[in-house]
């Protein structure tokens, strides 16, 4: 495969020959281009394939990021491109303890961690009625134990305190410093969760990472990971926790090269432990060998967005002051040179909801009547998937505007092929709960 033709801020990254990196790659920018050609001229140089390490957050970009690498670099043994989970099981179940687990761990999934922690406090309502309960919520959060909410915010407070490192004892002690009696609960909770997992034999993902960091942290495997990688990239850094970064300093810490791409303009999953902080904290997080900030490097053509769509998300950014990373580094970040003129940017309020699904549906379906658009080249960009995308499904579709979402963004019990089938067992055991076993409820088929 030919290489691609890299502009003077590309081929500098992809020129650099080791130690730590920090790129920041705006969208458009050829970031996805510059990684997978930064990894070929390593390669070239003659680097071992399975000595280069490339981590991400998805599934998906793990597997596109493989088979490019694969294709342009021709080599039979392509580098490992994988996502921190996927990387972090690996390394836990290599290290696992087989006098504790007659059986490997099996990573629990979000639904199944959801339920995990509904019935460990419905568990503990139960006992907190009989005067039971070792895990003594505020009186104010009781009646709560047994709601869907309340067992969200558990479960985002279990996820950051394993993040930040944290154990039960951690959390209890900082609970009595700082007068936080629900986060005295919550520590206990977390002893209780944990406990239930071993005995299960399963971890979640927050878990998950925490472990590989404390595996890390031992001389001996740490020693193993610094000799096992002569070079690691990460994509989307923006994304990182701060447990995932506690595990890049064992992978890649001390000097070593560590080549990050990110945005910290990007930064939008905070509701998920990922921490800003990380990438403007990188040039002294991860220092050269010699004690010098690592240098920041910047990708400054985009081939994606029009001049006037640069201009209108400047104006966004300029309100957003990254103070720790270098002032002229970040001009040249935002101040993007476009391949392409055009583009057009609008912006409409409306009184309600409703209003603006009819509004966001009529918008569509001009540009695809009066102006030809194809609806494959039209997109709906929504905050919070699970809770607005099925929303807004029915009102396009209802609207006459095909719809087609990515699966991922949408809970299973969404789905149009599951939301029914659902809908009958729960009439069913509804049925059977008032004593209607072995009567064929109105209008069911005999053979239901």
């Amino acid at each position: 495969m030919d290489p691609p033709l890299l502009d003077a801020s590309q081929r500098s990254v992809v020129d650099h020959p080791a130690g730590p990196l920090l790129v920041l790659a705006g969208p458009g920018t050829g970031k996805t281009t510059t990684l997978v050609e930064s990894v070929a001229e390593r390669i070239a140089r003659g680097g071992d394939p399975e000595r280069v390490l490339v981590l991400t957050f998805s599934r998906k970009a793990a597997v596109e990021l493989r088979d490019r690498m694969a294709l342009r670099t021709g080599a039979a043994r392509a580098p490992q491109a994988t996502t921190f989970h996927s990387f972090c099981y690996a390394l836990v179940r290599a290290h696992q303890d087989s006098d504790l687990f007659v059986e490997p761990l099996r990573l629990l999934s979000g639904p199944e961690q959801d339920v995990s922690v509904r019935g460990l406090l419905a568990g503990q309502a139960d006992l907190e009625r009989l005067g039971l309960a070792h895990v003594r919520w505020p009186d104010e959060l009781r009646a709560c134990l047994t709601t869907r909410g309340f067992a969200d915010e558990v479960r985002a407070v279990l996820a950051r305190t394993r993040e930040l490192g944290l154990g039960p004892d951690a959390l209890d002690a900082f609970a009595r410093r700082t007068g936080r009696p629900d986060w005295r609960a919550a520590a206990a909770f977390l002893a209780e969760y944990l406990d239930v997992l071993d005995l299960q034999g399963v971890i979640d993902y927050a878990e998950l990472v925490h472990r590989a960091v404390l595996l890390a942290r031992r001389p001996e495997v740490a020693g193993w990971l610094a000799a096992r990688y002569d070079a690691v990239y990460v994509d989307e850094y923006q994304d990182t926790d701060p447990a995932q970064v506690r595990l890049l300093h064992a992978l890649a810490g001390g000097g070593r090269t560590l080549v990050a791409f990110g945005d910290p303009d990007q930064s939008i999953y905070a509701f998920r432990g990922a921490d800003v902080n990380g990438i403007l904290d990188f040039p002294h997080a991860f220092p050269r060998a010699d004690g010098r900030p690592a240098p920041v490097a910047v990708l400054r053509t985009s081939r994606r967005s029009g001049a006037a769509l640069l201009t209108a998300t400047r104006l966004l950014t300029q309100r957003m002051p990254l103070t720790r990373l270098p002032a002229e580094k970040v001009r040249a970040h935002r101040e993007l040179t476009p391949v392409r003129e055009g583009g057009r940017v609008e912006a409409y309020t409306y009184p309600t909801p409703g209003t603006e699904l009819d509004n966001i549906a009529d918008i569509l379906r001009r540009a695809h009547l009066e102006d030809g658009v194809p609806w494959s080249e039209m997109a709906v960009l929504v905050r919070a998937g699970s809770r607005t995308v099925p929303t807004i499904r029915r009102a396009l579709t209802a609207a006459g505007v095909p719809v087609e979402v990515d699966g991922d963004d949408v809970p299973l019990r969404h789905e149009p092929a599951v939301a029914p089938l659902l809908t009958a067992l729960r009439a069913v055991a509804t049925a059977e709960a008032s004593g209607s076993r072995g009567r064929r409820l109105p209008g069911w088929p005999a053979e239901a």
